[in-house]
C-alpha cells in the first residue's frame, strides 16, 4: 500500500510550519503527541534541516543551521519517567555522563545556571570534544527539566563559542519549558508525520488517530480537508506496517462519514490487492475514479499502474488492462 501523491506536499508544508520557525520571530517549539509539555526558544537566522521522533511518543528532536553556517543546534524534548521528579541539573548529568564515558576527549569548561523570573532554571554547560577525525568541536548546551520531562538544547561549532556570546545569550534567554502545555492538533500531526517520513509506520498510525481526535474536538474552517489528509495518512500507515485489517477499518469508517472522497476507495483497493482480492480492488478503483473530481487542493489521483500494491499483477492481462484504463490523465 504505497502511493506518492501531492497530498504529501501539503502535509510536509503543514509540518514545517508547526515544527520550524515562524517567519516573523524565528521561534522554535517542540511538543509531544500525547503528553503535556512544550520546549520553546528563539534563534534568529536558523532553519530546521532535520527532525526525529521516537515511535513510543517519548522524544522529539530537531537540528537547525544558521544562515552563516557557523553554528548548528540540536534540540530534544524527551521523557524520563523512571527518574522523576527531574531537575535541570539531573537532566544535565543524565545526558552528559554517558557521553563522557563514550568520548574521553570531552572536557567541561564551565557550568552555570540561568534563572529568569517565572521560568524554570536552565543549567548551562560549555565543553569541548574531539570528533573521530580529531577535530575539536565547541559546545554550549542548556538543560531544563520538570516532572518527567527534559529539554536539551545544544549549539556546536568548529570555532570557539561560549554561553556568554551575545547571540547564544539571547537564545538561552528565550529558552523555556512549559510543563503544563497540552498538545494541539499541529503538535500531534507533526509528530506522526515525522514518524511516517521515517518509515516508522506502526508508531505513526495511532498518533495520526490521536490527531483526528484533536480535529474533532476543535473543528475549524479547513477541518474537512485536514480530516481527509490525516485519515489518509493513518490508514496508509496501518497498511504499510502490515496491519491490513486495521487499514481497511479506517477507510471503511471514513467512507461512512465522508463518501465523496476518492482516496478512501483507492486505498481500500490497495488493501484488496494486498489480500489478493482483485474483484474487490476493481470495484473500489471504479468507485475511486468515479469521484476523482473530489480530490483535495494540490492532490491528484495516483496512477495505479505505478502503485506497489498492484505491480505484482502485471501478468494478469485483464486486470492490467483495466488499470491502464484508469490512468489519472484520461
Amino acid at each position: 500500500m504505497r502511493r506518492t501523491a501531492a497530498v504529501l506536499i501539503l502535509i510536509a508544508g503543514a509540518g514545517a510550519f508547526a515544527l520550524a520557525q515562524t517567519s516573523s520571530d524565528s521561534s522554535f517549539k517542540l511538543a509531544f503527541a500525547d503528553h503535556r509539555g512544550q520546549l520553546r526558544w528563539s534563534a534568529e537566522g536558523f532553519n530546521v534541516v532535520e527532525s526525529s521522533a521516537k515511535p513510543d511518543g517519548n522524544e522529539i528532536g530537531i537540528r537547525g543551521n544558521n544562515q552563516a553556517g557557523r553554528l548548528t543546534f540540536l534540540a530534544f524534548l524527551f521523557l524520563v519517567p523512571d527518574q522523576a521528579p527531574l531537575t535541570s541539573a539531573k537532566c544535565r548529568d543524565g545526558a552528559l555522563e554517558p557521553e563522557k564515558k563514550a568520548n574521553p576527549t570531552l572536557k567541561t569548561l564551565a557550568v552555570s545556571e540561568s534563572v529568569q523570573a517565572g521560568t524554570l532554571p536552565v543549567s548551562l554547560v560549555n565543553y569541548t570534544a574531539r570528533d573521530r577525525s580529531g577535530k575539536t568541536l565547541y559546545m554550549v548546551r542548556g538543560f531544563v527539566a520538570a516532572g518527567d520531562i527534559c529539554g536539551d538544547l545544544e549549539f556546536y561549532s568548529d570555532t570557539p563559542i561560549r554561553a556568554g556570546d551575545t547571540d547564544l545569550e539571547r537564545v538561552f534567554g528565550s529558552y523555556q519549558l512549559d510543563e503544563t502545555y497540552v498538545p494541539k492538533f499541529s503538535d500531534v500531526f507533526l509528530y506522526a508525520q515525522i514518524l511516517y517520513k521515517g518509515q516508522m509506520y506502526k508508531g505513526a498510525a495511532p498518533i495520526f488517530e490521536i490527531a483526528l481526535g484533536k480535529l474533532r474536538e476543535n473543528p475549524g474552517t479547513d477541518t474537512k480537508t485536514m480530516m481527509r489528509v490525516v485519515t489518509d495518512q493513518e490508514g496508509m500507515a496501518y497498511g504499510m506496517s502490515g496491519d491490513i485489517p486495521k487499514a481497511r477499518a479506517v477507510f471503511e469508517r471514513a467512507i461512512a462519514e465522508d463518501p465523496d472522497y476518492p482516496m478512501y476507495y483507492y486505498n481500500l483497493a490497495c488493501a484488496d490487492a494486498e489480500e489478493k482480492n482483485l474483484p474487490g480492488a476493481r470495484s473500489h478503483l471504479q468507485e475511486a475514479f468515479a469521484r476523482k473530481a473530489n480530490v483535495i487542493p494540490e492532490e491528484s489521483m495516483p496512477d495505479p499502474t505505478k502503485d506497489d500494491s498492484f505491480l505484482p499483477y502485471r501478468s494478469n492481462k485483464n486486470f492490467w488492462t483495466f488499470l491502464e484504463s484508469l490512468h489519472p490523465d484520461k
